[in-house]
């Protein structure tokens, strides 16, 4: 039986340390939750949880934040949701912008640069180990692996909108489980309250306008073409449109941050998933990383803007949780139970281990091999390929070595990344 809900100040500090000690992934973070609220405190059911977890897997974004302040507000109400959504973030963002901070200063020494060359190859065996996750979870019968195929070659080779190929897998999802019943009704949880879709739609409303405050001051007082505008604005259809992780906004990242708007190149935005994958808190940190860049980069920009961009990105990315939570989460008994939803995230799952797929081809080539070459499609895609005689041999044993240790010895992502930035070392040799 669970224990009496926490005071704030006890769910503050449990989740304060859930954030200082948040590394490897959302994997990492749900277990480490569910030791703290679940066994350690004992403030959550084991039923609870997995409800909790299951709802939050349903939508776009940062599944572990979310689950954070889930377990904030089923234990503290509002109040509860804020303070364990907040403090699984805050410790993580803090360091990674710090860390971005002496990266854009000082990442152009020969000693840096070699330190951040071997990180790239180490985030090869991260999106490597990713695939083979997802794999495992995903691909369950040959209509998942053609969702996959298919959206492997929608955004490699046909350069198609990274919405346009989530929802194509949505509608697949949502064809094949139409006439399946409902799942049987929960026989725990009987803490959860009787939904109202006025309090509902209330929270919605007042936590969509917290989202917004920030861009549409932006956009009111500096105009809609501003690096921070478009940050805003880009930031916030991503919320809006990535599922499955920080490695499927990856993709997203890659195709709009880099290609379209040019705020950072690929190499540095590998370097920045590097810096995410070190510290504790969400993957999407990386988010933070590519808003700096974006205003350090700019024309006049500096680091007044940097910060202002990177504090743009990172509530574009982690403020819609409180409104999908606050708004959604008294109705998530009916939508966990529903077939559509569970046949679109099986499908959009599915598509999200060929997204993943493409983001490890993408980086793959700019990190594995030292020259590449970029040719047109009949149907107009530009298709950039590496030199297949220009291999980095230091960076592909690097990054087998990363994956390795990984996949086969499970060994501590931290450990990996040190050990990597050190063998870079070895490229001021050649």
């Amino acid at each position: 039986m669970p224990t009496p809900a926490p005071s704030l100040k006890a769910l503050a500090s449990a989740s304060f340390r859930i954030g200082c000690l948040g590394f490897g992934g959302p994997a990492g973070q749900i277990a480490l939750m569910h030791r703290i609220f679940v066994e350690e405190k004992r403030w959550i059911s084991e039923a609870e949880y997995l409800h909790a977890l299951n709802y939050c897997m349903l939508l776009p974004g940062p599944e572990a934040q979310q689950l954070a302040t889930y377990s904030g507000w089923r234990l503290n109400g509002l109040a509860g949701g804020v303070i364990a959504g907040l403090l699984f973030v805050l410790p993580g963002a803090l360091i990674v912008f710090g860390l971005t901070w002496l990266y854009a200063t000082w990442g152009a020494l020969p000693v840096v640069a070699a330190l951040f060359y071997g990180v790239k190859a180490a985030v090869i065996g991260f999106i490597l180990e990713a695939l083979v996750k997802v794999g495992r979870r995903a691909l369950k019968g040959p209509q998942d692996v053609a969702i996959a195929a298919l959206a492997f070659l929608a955004l490699f080779l046909f350069q198609l909108p990274f919405p346009l190929v989530i929802g194509f897998a949505a509608a697949i999802g949502l064809a094949r489980s139409l006439g399946k019943p409902p799942a049987p009704p929960l026989t725990e949880g009987a803490r959860q309250k009787r939904p109202s879709a006025r309090k509902a739609f209330t929270a919605a409303l007042g936590w969509g306008a917290v989202w917004t405050a920030p861009l549409v001051t932006a956009f009111l007082l500096l105009g809609p073409d501003h690096v921070l505008t478009r940050v805003g604005v880009f930031f916030s259809k991503l919320a809006m449109l990535t599922f499955g992780g920080a490695y499927t906004v990856l993709a997203y990242l890659q195709q709009e941050a880099v290609e379209a708007e040019g705020w950072l190149t690929a190499p540095q935005m590998i370097d920045g998933l590097g810096l995410a994958e070190t510290t504790p808190g969400p993957l999407v940190l990386v988010n933070q990383f590519v808003g700096f860049m974006a205003g350090w980069q700019s024309e006049g920009g500096g680091l007044a803007l940097a910060f202002a961009g990177a504090l743009m990105a990172s509530w574009c990315t982690f403020a819609p949780s409180f409104v999908w939570i606050f708004a959604g989460a008294p109705f998530s008994e009916a939508l966990r139970r529903s077939p559509l939803a569970a046949g679109v995230l099986a499908a959009i799952t599915a598509a999200v281990f060929g997204i993943i797929a493409k983001v490890a081809a993408v980086f793959g080539f700019a990190v594995l091999f030292r020259e590449a070459s970029s040719r047109l499609l009949p149907w107009g895609s530009a298709l950039t390929l590496p030199d297949l005689a220009s291999p980095d041999f230091l960076a592909i044993a690097i990054a087998a070595g990363a994956a390795t240790a990984l996949i086969r010895f499970k060994t501590n992502i931290v450990l990996v990344v040190i050990a990597c930035a050190l063998a870079g070392l070895l490229s001021l040799l050649w």
